[in-house]
């Protein structure tokens, strides 16, 4: 009777350390895969994120918004020259030097709503340049390696109580789950971070428009600033990720098991929370709107 308690005992033992074994060791590699991405994904441009996208937002915004931006400019000239005629003593006190004035700002106005998509372009390459610097000084790996130290593991698991192995298989399997989603939120993160960069780039010649106006050029000012800001933020990202870099190198997963998955989960979820903050950081620090 007791034998046949026993070998039950033992099959439970066995069947445990075999799913704790196999969470350990699946536990990381979507995370890992995803973290390693993250330098790739912020340092790319959108012309190279994905051209397809790129080009479908270059076309509306040259068939749908250029236009709307043309009859903005049309008024914003109007209005700078008789604004700059009435100013000079309700047209008593008129020389020619401010029709030279005139056709010089036209001129930039007309440069930069021709030129739109050249100068987003440059803003997102000054930040690909910044992002790939950095990218180039992080030292530490941001992939979690717990191969070799899953035979250790599994000797100290083996003096475990039944009790005790249960209550580990329940910890690995939540922080596998948790794993899992987290690494569809870095995806998510970076994926959003893109497609406000294209939905901000499809109406550029808009504030571009009214940049030449003394009234009107805050929404090409405070446009310029959002630009910069959703650029740098791919260097606010890699900064988080040189941080995790930092804090998953100097832990040792061996020494306490409960220890440190659950150190691990609280660190990816700091890097999530740090990476979702990176927007309004960014925004915040270029004053943009």
């Amino acid at each position: 009777m007791f034998g046949i308690i026993d070998s039950i005992e033992e099959w439970i033992r066995e069947l445990l350390l075999s799913m704790i074994s196999a969470n350990l060791s699946n536990l990381f590699d979507d995370l890992n895969t995803k973290v390693g991405t993250i330098a790739t994904e912020v340092g790319q441009t959108p012309q190279n994120w994905n051209s397809s996208i790129f080009t479908m937002i270059q076309s509306l915004s040259n068939n749908v918004i250029v236009p709307i931006a043309g009859l903005i400019i049309t008024y914003v000239l109007c209005y700078e020259l008789i604004t700059a005629i009435t100013e000079k003593n309700n047209m008593h006190d008129v020389d020619t030097f401010l029709f030279f004035k005139y056709c010089f700002k036209a001129m930039i106005a007309v440069a930069l709503l021709s030129e739109t998509f050249t100068i987003v372009n440059a803003v997102f390459d000054v930040a690909q340049t910044v992002v790939i610097r950095a990218g180039s000084l992080i030292t530490g790996s941001t992939s979690i390696d717990i191969s070799s130290t899953v035979a250790s593991m599994t000797t100290e698991m083996e003096t475990m109580e039944l009790g005790g192995l249960v209550q580990l298989a329940l910890e690995t399997a939540i922080v596998s789950l948790t794993m899992k989603v987290l690494s569809v939120l870095i995806t998510v993160i970076l994926y959003g971070r893109m497609i406000e960069i294209y939905l901000t780039i499809s109406v550029a010649p808009i504030p571009f428009a009214t940049m030449t106006n003394r009234e009107w050029g805050t929404i090409g000012t405070n446009y310029f600033k959002s630009l910069f800001a959703l650029g740098f933020q791919g260097f606010f990202m890699m900064v988080c990720v040189a941080i995790y870099a930092v804090l998953v190198n100097t832990m040792t997963i061996s020494s306490q098991i409960h220890m440190a998955l659950w150190s691990i989960l609280a660190y990816t979820v700091l890097l999530c929370l740090a990476l979702l903050k990176c927007s309004s950081l960014s925004k915040a620090i270029f004053g943009a709107r």
